[in-house]
């Protein structure tokens, strides 16, 4: 019995020094102390809108807290506020052979926020793309270094941080793609892919996070724990 109470003893004391877990679309009273918001409160739009538009795209829905378009009726929706330096975190879930994307610094110029923003690239990777297309990769651009993907179906938790030119992509708590927006060999890179049609891309300094609706007639996308820190 004494054992037994000291294990119980341990344990209490175990869970007591564990960082507290925000439940979901919400933060913790450590994440609003560190200047953390929620770009999705779980239960609207609020915040959003469509891209070129006043009102957020009509196709996207939210149920159980989470957030995701509708195939052959959505556009991309993006953040009516625009972030320049930022660390964003998320959560998100493909379907079967599915594509998405979230991109940043996204503009008002071009017919789509791709043309703009650079992307961190959502996928299941059984879609056989080439790496530089795979899941978390700055697509196009940059290959993830290793895979870091759950099954298909499950949830994924994706960051972007974006910190004065200096960008990384970070998959499932693994740094697998870094990359800087001033280099010389960014701006190589896109003089060599089909990017460089848009003299728009990767050119604002500041703009807005963008989430995807791939293509028709397009694919199932789910997102939620959509949160950002602006850094200084």
């Amino acid at each position: 019995m004494k054992a037994l109470a000291l294990g119980l003893a341990v344990a209490s004391l175990l869970m007591a020094a564990a960082p507290a877990l925000a439940a979901d679309n919400s933060l913790t009273p450590a994440e609003k102390a560190d200047g953390w918001k929620l770009l999705f409160d779980g239960k609207t739009t609020a915040g959003w809108k469509g891209f070129k538009t006043a009102e957020p795209d009509a196709g996207w829905k939210v149920a159980d807290g989470v957030l995701g378009p509708t195939p052959k009726i959505s556009k991309d929706l993006v953040t009516k506020e625009n972030f320049e330096n930022f660390d964003l975190t998320f959560d998100w879930k493909i379907s079967p052979m599915g594509n998405s994307g979230v991109m940043y610094h996204v503009i008002p110029v071009g017919d789509e926020t791709y043309q703009s923003g650079p992307e961190y690239q959502l996928l299941d990777n059984a879609h056989g793309e080439q790496p530089v297309e795979r899941a978390s990769a700055a697509y196009y651009l940059y290959a993830p270094s290793k895979d870091m993907t759950k099954p298909v179906g499950e949830w994924n938790h994706g960051r972007i941080v974006v910190d004065h030119g200096k960008v990384q992509h970070w998959l499932n708590g693994v740094k697998v793609v870094e990359y800087d927006l001033n280099s010389a060999d960014f701006k190589a890179r896109i003089a060599a892919t089909k990017f460089k049609r848009w003299p728009q891309f990767a050119t604002g300094k500041t703009g807005a996070i963008a989430l995807q609706m791939h293509g028709e007639p397009g694919d199932p996308v789910w997102f939620k724990n959509i949160k950002i820190k602006v850094l200084k």
